[in-house]
């Protein structure tokens, strides 16, 4: 298969990684093309880490270099049968790319977005040919994490989500198909990972260093919200959450963090920049948390309670099945349980009375329930 990437960032050269691992032939594209470049080393770079590491053979390593061409312009997707598109976050910028694209490539080439929060329905429909448009979510790294959601909009072509659902399988990853909803499946459930955490720290309940021991101990996550942040990017994580407050019209419940905010604004966005809501300079020491059993049980049953209300509206909405919600959040964002089974093993009478308590403590719509946990 010939695919095009457009996009040499991490998320771009890492699902050239993926395809040209699977035998595609792949062309990469980016406006920038120092970018191309310095993504193309770092991936040979990686590559040969795999082989001193025995992971993969050198000749391995040879087949996958040799499946990457770079591409100068648009025009050299010609060939293309699949392109997945991997750029800045951006509707208006990504729809630009999309219609130039349109104009050379064969009417049977499927165009994907990774978007992670952009509505796929809206995307594609500036195209002439929307049936032909999907969502292809890869998950940071995309070579290493395994979940890809499928996102068919309300013009995709019946039959393309099974098709690329096929394919990813093909590819060695686990795909999930949700509906094109703000998030889709994953980020929209994980918002009160990040956001109640924010809201701890914000109203001086607990540190940070406490927010994220806690949902270590206790949940045995394998980072805490705020070491996740630093990892993804505090920009990223900010940018994603206004996506889904705005698109979801502003409900309270996706309300971004004024924290976060001014975390952007100082470029505090966590390992990239050295700095974020820890110090990643050289030398620096992490501090360490203050323990507190009543507290860290605290933290997470709120955190834990917000995380299992949205997946349980996730299922009353329909926006992927049962086992998909379930693998979505142990395959995307490593979770340690699936969502909807931890609901159960909590008690889902005693998430529903945590949402109580806390709604008549702020009277937000935050806290409200979904119309379905109260059933279960």
């Amino acid at each position: 298969m010939n695919v095009g990437i457009i996009g040499a960032g991490t998320m771009g050269i890492g699902i050239a990684q993926v395809a040209a691992t699977n035998g595609c032939k792949v062309w990469i594209y980016d406006a920038n093309a120092k970018q191309v470049e310095t993504a193309t080393v770092g991936l040979e770079k990686t590559l040969t880490k795999l082989v001193d590491k025995q992971k993969i053979s050198a000749e391995k390593m040879t087949e996958i270099l040799s499946n990457i061409s770079i591409a100068t312009e648009l025009k050299d997707f010609k060939d293309c049968e699949l392109i997945i598109e991997a750029i800045i976050e951006n509707k208006e910028i990504k729809t630009k790319v999309f219609t130039e694209l349109e104009k050379y490539v064969s009417e049977s080439c499927v165009i994907g977005s990774n978007t992670s929060s952009i509505s796929i329905t809206s995307l594609g429909a500036e195209l002439q040919k929307p049936e032909r448009f999907i969502g292809i979510h890869f998950f940071n790294p995309a070579p290493l994490m395994p979940l890809v959601e499928v996102i068919p909009s309300l013009l995709t072509e019946k039959s393309l989500a099974e098709k690329i659902y096929s394919l990813m399988k093909d590819w060695g990853k686990t795909p999930v198909i949700a509906k094109d909803i703000p998030g889709f499946i994953v980020n929209r459930i994980a918002r009160p990972f990040y956001g109640e955490g924010l809201r701890i720290v914000e109203e001086n309940i607990a540190t940070v260093e406490q927010v994220d021991d806690a949902m270590k101990t206790l949940g045995n996550f394998k980072m805490g919200p705020f070491e996740l942040m630093d990892l993804i990017g505090v920009d990223v994580n900010f940018s994603v959450t206004k996506t889904v407050y705005n698109e979801y019209f502003y409900d309270p419940k996706y309300k971004p963090s004024l924290l976060q905010q001014r975390m952007s604004e100082a470029k505090l966005h966590g390992r990239k920049t050295g700095k974020g809501f820890y110090d990643y300079s050289e030398g620096a020491v992490k501090p360490e948390p203050v323990k507190d059993d009543a507290l860290y049980q605290q933290i997470f049953m709120r955190i834990i309670s917000m995380l299992i209300n949205e997946a349980v509206e996730a299922k009353r909405l329909g926006v992927a099945n049962d086992e998909d919600i379930e693998l979505a959040m142990q395959k995307g964002v490593n979770y340690p349980k699936g969502l909807l089974a931890w609901g159960k093993e909590i008690g889902y009478a005693k998430i529903s009375e945590t949402l109580q308590n806390l709604y008549e403590e702020y009277q937000e719509e935050r806290y409200r329930q979904s119309p379905l946990l109260r059933k279960l």
